[in-house]
């Protein structure tokens, strides 16, 4: 249950050390391959795509769709990840590709309008909303007839997983609450099951379900080498028991045309 002092989380000031801890980590890199593998068949199309990025941080994966020459709206709840995907966008030569905005969700209506996106991304946010679930509608709503609608979200059975596999049992007996939030650890992991449920009731059919980091995060460092690791993370994880596993999961859906 959230609470009604919850907060959405907002970057601010933590642009180099996400960037550091997140998009440069090993994690990162796995998190980059999945995505791209599942997404490889709309960034390879043909025709040019209108592709909506909700917080989309420093656009890492939005560009690839750039660097193919489709058209990007990158928006994000901080100014400081908007510019310095910006900037970031700039020296690769492909700002062109894009236009920026400074919001979160609750704010897209006001810049969106009635728009609609043959792609929408929505990566990482869900888990930091106060509230998630009221906002896969407007999420789903911006996807035109026959579009796509590629949604990430922080795995709540996962997160409960790895901290037994490390021991962390007052943790977890705690319901994996604790008085003091880490500054990268998300507030709201989500049960998979109930994201899918809910999206039941808006008209898009899941075309592909992924795990992401399906063994990653149950490994210690010195466990693997990420070149090795990689192909098997991307092997596996459309395979059960090993996606449910995954510590992000991604659901690919197709709006049904109109």
């Amino acid at each position: 249950m959230t609470s009604k002092k919850s907060k959405d989380r907002v970057f601010d000031s933590d642009v180099m050390q996400f960037d550091r801890n997140i998009y440069a980590s090993g994690k990162g890199k796995i998190r980059e391959a999945v995505l791209h593998a599942d997404l490889r068949f709309l960034i390879q199309h043909p025709s040019p795509l209108r592709v909506l990025d909700i917080g989309g941080g420093l656009g890492q994966l939005n560009r690839e769709f750039a660097r193919a020459g489709h058209s990007v709206v990158h928006t994000d709840l901080s100014a400081e990840m908007v510019e310095a995907a910006r900037q970031r966008h700039t020296d690769e030569g492909l700002v062109a590709h894009y236009e920026y905005h400074v919001a979160g969700l609750q704010n897209l209506d006001a810049v969106l309008a009635d728009q609609t996106f043959d792609i929408v991304l929505c990566h990482a946010v869900l888990e930091w909303l106060a509230e998630p679930f009221a906002a896969l509608a407007s999420i789903q709503k911006w996807v035109r007839p026959a579009g796509w609608l590629s949604l990430m979200f922080y795995n709540l059975h996962a997160k409960r997983m790895a901290n037994m596999v490390y021991g962390n049992f007052d943790y977890v007996t705690n319901n994996l609450q604790v008085r003091k939030k880490v500054r990268f650890s998300p507030n709201q992991p989500l049960d998979p099951n109930s994201v899918i449920q809910r999206m039941e009731q808006f008209p898009l059919s899941l075309y592909a379900h992924s795990g992401v980091r399906c063994f990653h995060d149950y490994l210690r460092p010195a466990e693997f080498n990420l070149a090795q690791l990689i192909p098997l993370e991307l092997a596996y994880r459309q395979q059960e028991p090993y996606r449910a596993l995954g510590r992000y999961q991604h659901l690919l859906y197709k709006k049904e045309s109109s």
